[in-house]
């Protein structure tokens, strides 16, 4: 399995420490997106946890027309840009465009392909040609094994540096079911892949104008991701969930975070530690 540089101080792959994409689902504004950086930070080191901060400057695919989108591309990037410099921090976000994909890849060292769109051909293989180290949901709608073609859209544009993630699967009416051997399979293309335990305890569009969600589990279907052999983690967080923007039923609180951290780091390291002595020897 390769690995993947994301930056000087971050690779994610076999055997590397534990990394984890965490921040507010969307900007909520500057002042509050970099008190939340700062603490995120600060708490990431304490655990000794990689972290790539998270926030999106649009949520294009909200539920209803009235909810809160964001600061937009622009500001939104401005804002993700000063976190950044400030807090010597990588950061992701999710594009919707082939446009946004180059202005997004000026800033962020890792473009997000969000799940609904990640069969759109031009969106993934714009994202691909900036040569941001590219994060590809796999949408709710297909199997692990049907995202061997996005890998192939993805390096069929010379970029390898591609991080697949689970995020749940449709199962029946606003729900979503985890299944575990995802990882494993997805995994088989030769990439790293991420398990996103926030968006995997959504319901979505289950509260009628928005989307519902059980955020109770996400430690445990964490832990879970990790046994079977996930390479990192997507959670995301707020400093009061039942504030938030978006996603206020399925986010993490900071003070939660801080508690499963260091779980997830003596449980990731045991199953890597395994997984050496499981691998062949060349």
């Amino acid at each position: 399995m390769k690995r993947v540089p994301i930056d000087d101080s971050i690779t994610i792959g076999p055997d590397e420490p534990l990394t984890v994409m965490c921040g507010p689902c969307v900007i909520e504004g500057e002042e509050h997106t970099l008190r939340a950086a700062e603490t995120l930070k600060n708490l990431f080191e304490t655990a000794g946890v990689n972290l790539i901060f998270k926030s999106s400057y649009d949520k294009a695919n909200r539920t209803s027309y009235e909810s809160f989108r964001g600061p937009g591309l622009d500001k939104g990037l401005r804002i993700l840009e000063k976190v950044k410099n400030s807090f010597n921090l990588p950061v992701v976000t999710d594009i919707h465009s082939p446009e946004e994909a180059i202005a997004a890849a000026a800033v962020c060292d890792i473009l997000q392909i969000p799940a609904f769109l990640c069969r759109q051909t031009d969106l993934v293989v714009a994202a691909a040609k900036t040569g941001a180290a590219i994060s590809v949901k796999k949408g709710q709608f297909l199997a692990p094994w049907d995202m061997s073609n996005i890998v192939k859209k993805i390096t069929s544009a010379g970029n390898e540096r591609i991080i697949l993630v689970d995020r749940g699967t449709s199962f029946g009416y606003n729900n979503l079911v985890c299944d575990m051997r995802g990882i494993q399979i997805m995994q088989e293309f030769g990439y790293p892949v991420c398990f996103d335990a926030t968006h995997a305890v959504q319901k979505p569009g289950g509260l009628g104008t928005h989307s519902g969600g059980d955020r109770q589990y996400i430690p445990i279907l964490a832990k879970a991701a990790l046994a079977a052999g996930a390479n990192c983690l997507f959670i995301e967080a707020h400093p009061k969930p039942s504030e938030a923007k978006s996603d206020a039923a399925s986010v993490l609180d900071f003070e939660t975070l801080r508690i499963i951290l260091p779980h997830l780091k003596q449980l990731y390291q045991l199953i890597q530690s395994q997984n050496r002595t499981l691998r062949p020897t060349p």
